[in-house]
């Protein structure tokens, strides 16, 4: 199953990244890869992305490839988004901000996401 797939909001292509519970770090290593294929075969500054990590888990290994792939998506990005943040995620989001050097709204829900994407140029 592809976890990274384009998608459309109002007439806005968006790179939906769906870690929603994603537990196995097999399986999370796999998605991250997936998502830095997709999103990195695009040109600079292109890329809305919105990330799903609701119910997700991660260990130190799936926590670095997540910050390379921070890092590494920053050229394409053009604004980014993420919703389902909790807990101990929430900690883990700040470090992986401030490592990457990059500022990426949390929201409580995919539409709001959306719609503020969708508004970003």
């Amino acid at each position: 199953m592809a976890r990274t797939t384009f998608i459309e909001h109002k007439g806005v292509r968006i790179a939906f990244l769906d870690f929603a519970h994603v537990e196995a770090p097999p399986e999370a290593l796999a998605a991250i890869e997936e998502a830095a294929r997709l999103v990195q075969a695009e040109p600079f500054r292109s890329v809305r992305t919105l990330t799903h990590v609701t119910g997700s888990r991660f260990n130190g290994e799936v926590l670095e490839a997540i910050k390379r792939l921070a890092v590494n998506n920053r050229p394409h990005v053009i604004a980014g988004a993420v919703v389902g943040l909790s807990g101990l995620q929430k900690v883990v989001y700040t470090t992986v901000m401030r490592f990457a050097k990059r500022s990426i709204p949390a929201f409580d829900n995919l539409d709001a996401a959306k719609d503020w994407l969708v508004a970003q140029s």
